[in-house]
């Protein structure tokens, strides 16, 4: 297993996801909303120093440094704290609209996840801790938008025909 190849087409994978969330932070019809893929974009920018330092480390001959991401995970992140946030029924409401990008950056995450997860248990040693890592923070992000897109789904079912 070249973990090095691993981490470079992670740092591609996250370089599209900042991307796919600023780019519709823009589109956004609701600022709470965009806000949120804002917040999301910058959590991605921080994902990708963190898989930089580990090809970094890579290059020097050292196995990678998985306490990087702890004292990461130990500031927190935005998608700890965004569905006490942000959550009210007006921004529900307002995510209808969006129900298609908020499915497509469900489905993002949850495949950044099960990369880190499939790519983790191929893994030994420190490359293990730190791919595990990754996937935990990608699940939080997928449970993040399971939830946006599901409590607008609700939402949209439960309208009379026409919104």
């Amino acid at each position: 297993m070249d973990i090095r190849k691993i981490f470079e087409y992670a740092l591609q994978r996250e370089h599209e996801g900042r991307r796919f969330f600023a780019d519709n932070a823009e589109r956004m019809t609701h600022a709470v909303v965009s806000d949120v893929f804002r917040k999301l974009a910058a959590e991605e920018e921080t994902h990708i120093d963190f898989i930089q330092s580990q090809i970094e480390a890579l290059d020097k001959g050292k196995p990678g440094a998985a306490e990087v991401g702890v004292k990461l995970s130990a500031e927190g992140f935005f998608s700890q704290r965004a569905a006490s946030e942000m959550l009210d029924q007006t921004v529900i409401e307002a995510m209808v609209p969006e129900l298609p990008v908020l499915r497509t950056a469900f489905l993002i995450e949850r495949d950044f996840a099960e990369y880190y997860e499939t790519s983790a248990a191929a893994a030994e040693g420190e490359a293990r801790k730190v791919l595990t890592m990754l996937a935990h923070w990608e699940r939080g992000h997928e449970k993040l938008f399971k939830e946006l897109h599901d409590r607008a789904f609700a939402e949209y079912s439960g309208m009379p025909w026409g919104g």
